[in-house]
């Protein structure tokens, strides 16, 4: 009876330091010469991947949420071969202790990284470690956001189905009355991004001014705006979100997305969304309805494991992504996903962030501190919270104006 192939994935620590010592002295060294960080990375490496700037490996996410850079069973099975079919090794070497693989059971999650020089894989490795100590006893709400956040990177390099941001704007005095729906979307032609925004008004509530929240609903900045009666308003809702559902997965994708559903189930919309599913799959979907937050993902992104949501301003300020014209429903939607587009095409989670805000989580005022359990939550500083902020702020004391006497005459 033949045993079945078990594929999975090998710790790159365990093929890097352990594998040798395993061999004969004679296949020792041919194997590590192979894998010595300085040849891995360059072009000529057997296991450098047509098409691929940089040398591929993986990054893995374990039962216990800790992350591993990895080697696929495939890459160690080719490097073997490849080395005795040079003539560097008399026999072909052994595999690693089966002990040793990570089969698809042992991991929550798996992408592909790369990286283009030595330093980079270095410094991955150390960051990498960091991060496993940090997040020693984290909130299991930021476990959960960093799985989601992992998933959707791996869905979004499928390239497959439909992604759609979608938002509403109501009256601030009668949250029934809706006045505007805005949408933007990209779907893939032959591998091509295809995209489409749009904005509609209801013509009944055009005059209706807003008292607490900014009335932008005239400037939309991506087409022009559509002036509906009520009942187009409805249809033309339906009728979108229907079609968006003819090519394969749909995902939903809003900025903190309570309302926005209870939106879309309300009489004024009534969309045909029976079977809305807030858990991503773990494999590419052929369909269904998937509803992503990019408060959720920017949340994981910066280490929140609380009920905090940033705005889609401060979220979009934070990716450095240029708004404007905020609460018009086609710019917030077309907004929301530019910033999922900005997380879900960049480097993995611990990866990005470190890129974007290098030396911001743990314990930053006492770096030699212990990192264990110090959190991987970004410490931004004042005037990147807050686009107002002066920037002689913070100079001198604070001064409260209510109490007149620290008020300077």
């Amino acid at each position: 009876m033949v045993s079945p192939v078990v594929t999975g994935y090998y710790r790159y620590t365990d093929i890097f330091f352990e594998w040798h010592q395993a061999l004969p002295e004679a296949d020792r060294s041919p194997l590590r010469a192979s894998l010595a960080q300085d040849a891995f990375i360059h072009p000529d490496h057997p296991l450098h991947k047509e098409g691929v700037d940089g040398a591929e490996l993986f990054l893995g996410t374990l039962q216990s949420f800790e992350t591993r850079l990895l080697f696929s069973s495939a890459q160690v099975e080719y490097l073997r071969y490849w080395l005795h079919a040079m003539g560097l090794t008399e026999n072909l070497i052994s595999l690693p202790y089966s002990d040793c693989l990570l089969t698809e059971s042992s991991l929550r999650h798996v992408s592909p990284v790369t990286f283009k020089t030595k330093d980079e894989l270095k410094g991955a490795l150390k960051q990498i470690e960091k991060n496993n100590k940090r997040l020693k006893g984290a909130d299991p709400m930021l476990k959960t956001r960093r799985e989601i956040f992992e998933r959707v990177r791996s869905l979004w390099t499928e390239k497959v189905g439909v992604w759609c941001a979608l938002d509403f704007e109501a009256w601030d005095r009668d949250h029934t009355m809706l006045t505007e729906f805005g949408w933007s979307f990209v779907r893939w032609i032959d591998g091509q991004q295809v995209e489409e925004q749009g904005h509609l008004i209801v013509k009944e509530y055009r005059h209706y001014t807003n008292t607490f929240v900014q009335n932008n609903r005239e400037h939309f900045s991506f087409g022009d705006s559509e002036l509906v009666n009520r009942a187009t308003f409805k249809t033309r809702i339906q009728n979108i979100v229907a079609d968006l559902q003819k090519d394969g997965p749909l995902f939903l994708i809003f900025h903190d997305n309570n309302q926005d559903i209870k939106y879309l189930k309300s009489p004024a919309v009534n969309a045909d969304l029976p079977n809305l599913n807030f858990l991503l799959p773990d494999a590419k979907p052929d369909s269904g309805v998937f509803v992503l937050d990019t408060s959720d993902l920017f949340a994981a992104l910066e280490g929140e494991g609380g009920h905090n949501r940033r705005s889609l301003e401060r979220v979009c300020r934070h990716l450095q992504v240029p708004t404007s014209f905020l609460h018009n429903a086609g710019n917030d939607a077309h907004y929301t996903l530019l910033a999922l587009k900005e997380m879900a095409s960049g480097d993995p989670l611990d990866m990005q962030r470190e890129k974007r805000w290098p030396n911001r989580t743990g314990n930053t005022a006492y770096p030699t501190a212990p990192q264990t359990g110090a959190g991987v939550k970004v410490k931004f500083e004042p005037w990147e919270e807050d686009s107002d902020y002066s920037d002689m702020e913070g100079v001198g004391p604070v001064i409260d104006k209510t109490k007149p006497e620290q008020v300077a005459e």
